[in-house]
């Protein structure tokens, strides 16, 4: 062979390389857009979960505001009340608050929701659950957000006085 025919064949291999490559590229954008649908749906479903708990939560302890988040960490809901506590004279106020939300879509391709409680002024709960997309159990997140709602109810009322 000589280097006529090799140099074609290595311009014919460099462009299937090329080739090979943007149909990759696409499929992974494909790819792309299915896992930030899929994630979409997600947070729909665990946003209502939170709500709806979280409605609950106020109910059982009057007192407390409900307010939906929406910002750069995610989306979600929070519950928050202010106290005051006069203890040997003194004036003390006492901040409680739980707030649960789905993260945003990230390159990392996961599913996260994360928690944040205080309950008198001092951080009790701070973690986040997160599963890959494609691999998503929902009913596991849906448990944890009741898990998270149950431990705060049950902390928070060990602490009143």
């Amino acid at each position: 062979m000589d280097f006529r025919q090799r140099l074609q064949k290595a311009i014919l291999r460099g462009r299937r390389a090329a080739e090979d490559r943007r149909r990759q590229q696409e499929q992974q954008a494909l790819n792309e857009e299915e896992l930030r649908r899929l994630h979409s749906q997600y947070r729909l479903t665990l946003t209502e979960r939170i709500e709806e708990r979280l409605r609950e939560l106020v109910q059982e302890f009057p007192g407390f505001e409900f307010s939906t988040v929406v910002s750069d960490r995610g989306w979600g809901a929070a519950v928050s009340r202010d106290d005051v506590s006069f203890q040997e004279g003194k004036r003390e106020n006492l901040y409680s608050r739980l707030e649960i939300v789905v993260r945003p879509f990230s390159s990392y391709h996961v599913l996260e929701v994360a928690v944040k409680a205080t309950i008198r002024n001092k951080e009790t709960l701070h973690t986040s659950y997160y599963q890959r997309l494609a691999e998503v159990d929902l009913e596991s997140f849906l448990q944890t957000i009741d898990h998270w709602v149950l431990v705060f109810a049950e902390s928070y009322s060990a602490q009143q006085q």
